[in-house]
């Protein structure tokens, strides 16, 4: 069946329908990732969204339920050049098709993804319409599309109770380390699945706990702390800051999500809350956000945005260059960052945008990218390690001054007792 693909410029793009057979309007996105169509499908952050993946062969080793990031997909629809409909991969559940049909998610194959792409770099996003209609009238539709914004879509995304991840006991249950997986055939045609290769090789959290805020966090998020041994509960995202508070976190992570963050005004004022405490934070793409209009500063909104696996992003304090996996429409303002509150921790070597900040006199610490991957490379997975030990530093701080106050009350009582007359030594009462 014929489908077409409308942008609010007026350009038409014809090719074949795919998916769920329904029409859609939208804003049309381009990831340029070239593996990882599954995980970039069950990502929140895509939530009002249309994904066009800019690898012309999307499909071609399945779909894996172990590689989901959440439990169904999100983008509004799916575009493609070529869909590829005989998945070869021994892993491999159902094809891709299947999953956009189960899932009501509607799409275009056949067009050209790269001419696509480069009109949405040159002249910005725009929004669309995916259609099978042939008979449409573009004089009607072009309003539709104009008048289109995704809202307020963390709602539609979080979590509707809290949860909690359990932490990992001993590093068997992570899987084995990446590399030395071996696959075995009569155990998975029983359905035994083996854990994903794994890079961690310590509990470095072992006994502590995380509260992550979740305004459409990938699983992989939880589950890199939790591999590390923390105790992760997710809260949805209008859980107040006192609840949260009243938990007792050694550590808060703000998650990654959909749409504007200008429009989370309830959530960012929670944050504020958050942020006038002690309380470890690391916090990851629109939690960056968030915390960055929690504290005073701006953001705005990107001519096309970052989508894929390969930025580089350079760590200004090491001048060290990483390559990483992004999915932003939105970025934090750096002329209009009071350095008082925050200075810029991390740029984006191709266009200079920012990439992360570090909050000064604070432990808080934010990032544009993600460092949880999948897909995407592994390069920035120590920022886990170092939200670890930065909760470490928070609670031994903590146990010190309970020590050291605990010894100075004590060191009170006994001067105050030896000092007191003898008749209130053995009978009167003492007030330490």
């Amino acid at each position: 069946m014929k489908a077409f693909l409308i942008l609010e410029d007026g350009t038409v793009y014809e090719g074949i329908s795919i998916g769920a057979r329904k029409e859609i309007i939208s804003e049309i996105v381009f990831n340029t990732s070239m593996a990882g169509y599954l995980e970039v499908l069950t990502d929140p952050s895509y939530a009002g969204q249309a994904v066009c993946m800019t690898y012309p062969l999307i499909g071609n080793y399945g779909i894996c339920r172990d590689d989901m990031e959440s439990l169904r997909p999100w983008p509004d629809g799916f575009i493609v050049k070529e869909l590829s409909r005989i998945p070869s991969n021994f892993r491999c559940d159902k094809s891709i098709q299947e999953f956009l049909e189960e899932n009501g998610v509607p799409g275009i194959a056949g067009i050209d993804t790269r001419a696509l792409t480069k009109r949405l770099r040159e002249k910005g996003t725009m929004n669309g319409m995916v259609t099978t209609d042939e008979s449409f009238c573009l004089e009607e539709v072009l309003p539709k599309l104009k008048f289109y914004t995704t809202g307020e879509v963390v709602e539609k995304v979080t979590c509707r109770e809290k949860y909690v991840v359990k932490p990992s006991l001993t590093l068997a249950e992570n899987g084995p380390l990446s590399g030395t997986a071996r696959f075995h055939r009569e155990a998975y045609e029983k359905g035994i699945r083996e854990p994903r290769p794994t890079l961690v090789k310590a509990l470095n959290g072992a006994g502590l706990k995380v509260a992550l805020m979740d305004f459409g966090a990938k699983d992989n998020i939880a589950h890199s702390l939790a591999q590390r041994g923390c105790e992760v509960t997710v809260y949805p995202a209008w859980t107040t800051a006192e609840e949260i508070i009243a938990a007792a976190p050694d550590g808060i992570m703000l998650s990654n999500g959909p749409g504007d963050p200008k429009e989370c005004t309830g959530i960012i004022q929670e944050i504020r809350k958050l942020y006038e405490t002690e309380i470890p934070i690391f916090a990851i793409c629109l939690g960056h956000q968030l915390m960055a209009l929690a504290t005073g500063a701006d953001t705005y909104k990107m001519k096309y945005g970052h989508r894929g696996g390969n930025h580089p992003v350079k760590d200004l304090a090491t001048g060290r260059v990483y390559i990483s996996s992004q999915n932003h429409g939105y970025v934090v303002d750096m002329d209009k960052l009071d350095p008082k509150v925050a200075v810029p921790a991390f740029i984006n070597v191709n266009d200079g945008t920012n990439e992360g900040l570090s909050y000064t006199g604070k432990n808080i610490f934010t990032v544009q990218y993600h460092p949880e991957a999948c897909p995407g490379p592994q390069d920035s997975r120590y920022l886990f390690d170092r939200f670890i030990q930065m909760m470490r530093t928070s609670v031994a701080s903590e146990n010190h001054f309970v020590i050291r106050t605990s010894a100075a009350r004590e060191d009170h009582f006994v001067m105050r007792t030896s000092e007191a007359p003898a008749s209130e030594a053995k009978g009167g009462d003492l007030h330490a």
